[in-house]
């Protein structure tokens, strides 16, 4: 008689002979300034710009651009657990979305005018330095860029102008020209600033404007949810609900940001015209319906006149513009099949 051994399941021999725990993959991190030629759009000609970059991940990896909205900066993530978390630090990181493990990731501070030695700085502008960057990193061809927002309308403007240095886009709440009504609001909260630089009240007028932007960025039924209750008798006012927020945003924003490099980012967001017919990269885009900023329709005639092959991803949030930074859940699946 054949002896049969006893059949054991992969738990069984998991607990039995216990495996070691694959070593973690090296991330290397590059945070700097590099001095790049560039010829921006409104300037007089050919200069030296100095474009400052963080470029982290798994050493060798492929490089993924991610840029963000007009307030983000070259931080989309922090590896120093001590530090401040980047501006997208639950989508990219050891194990998120954008797998640090498995890309580098390159990202830059926006170019200002002061900086290009020009009078405006246009989307082209950022999308051409950060092509020059590639280059001088030694990096032929980028995996994906992946903007949001503005890095949405900037990720445009690379793939029209440098087709061959990126292999897709994945954009997020940004299309290939602002909406009108969008650019009205802007306009705006640009008068406001304009008006207390004139004034000599110049951070109490972009704490104004940005406050006025928040109420763009945000969905009705968040405010309806968040801020539906009475007013309050205080310092001899009438105070709403919604007053003490958009205040706190407001004092927030001008600890960061000055009031020309808003003027300056506003106007570019404005000034964006990409022909999409120009793009041959593949893309997905994604947006959002409570989205007042970059309405749905404006993705459907994007997807309609790509030259590249192009989906659409529809995300239900109540976030509005800003669910590209609120809602990590929903989009990880999404960021994670488009780099595939």
């Amino acid at each position: 008689m054949t002896f049969q051994p006893e059949a054991r399941s992969s738990e069984a021999v998991a607990t039995a002979f216990p495996l070691a725990p694959e070593p973690r993959a090296r991330l290397a991190t590059q945070r700097g300034t590099r001095r790049l030629r560039l010829s921006p759009k409104y300037g007089s000609g050919p200069r030296e710009v100095d474009v400052d970059y963080l470029w982290c991940g798994a050493a060798g990896a492929p490089t993924v651009i991610v840029q963000g909205g007009i307030s983000a900066d070259r931080d989309v993530t922090a590896l120093d657990t001590a530090a401040a978390p980047g501006w997208w630090q639950a989508l990219v990181g050891r194990g998120a979305a954008i797998d640090l493990e498995r890309w580098r990731v390159l990202s830059i501070d926006w170019l200002s005018p002061d900086r290009l030695g020009a009078g405006s700085v246009s989307s082209e502008d950022q999308a051409d330095a950060l092509a020059a960057l590639l280059g001088e990193l030694g990096i032929v061809q980028a995996h994906a860029f992946v903007g949001s927002s503005y890095g949405a309308m900037v990720a445009l403007a690379f793939a029209a102008r440098h087709p061959r240095s990126v292999g897709r886009l994945l954009l997020l709440a940004g299309a290939h020209r602002p909406h009108p009504l969008s650019t009205a609001q802007r306009s705006v909260q640009r008068g406001i600033v304009r008006l207390g630089q004139a004034s000599g009240h110049a951070d109490e007028a972009l704490a104004l404007a940005r406050q006025l932007a928040i109420t763009t960025y945000r969905g009705s039924a968040e405010f309806g949810r968040r801020f539906a209750g009475g007013p309050e008798w205080r310092e001899e006012r009438f105070h709403f609900p919604v007053e003490d927020y958009l205040a706190h945003q407001g004092r927030r924003f001008v600890e960061r940001f000055d009031a020309d490099r808003f003027l300056a980012l506003s106007e570019s967001i404005d000034l964006h015209d990409v022909q999409p017919e120009r793009i041959p990269v593949p893309a997905t885009l994604i947006g959002f319906p409570s989205d007042r900023l970059v309405p749905l329709a404006d993705l459907c005639e994007l997807q309609r006149r790509l030259h590249g092959p192009a989906t659409l991803e529809v995300v239900e949030s109540p976030y509005g513009h800003d669910a590209f930074l609120k809602e990590p859940e929903q989009l990880a699946p999404l960021l994670r099949e488009a780099l595939a």
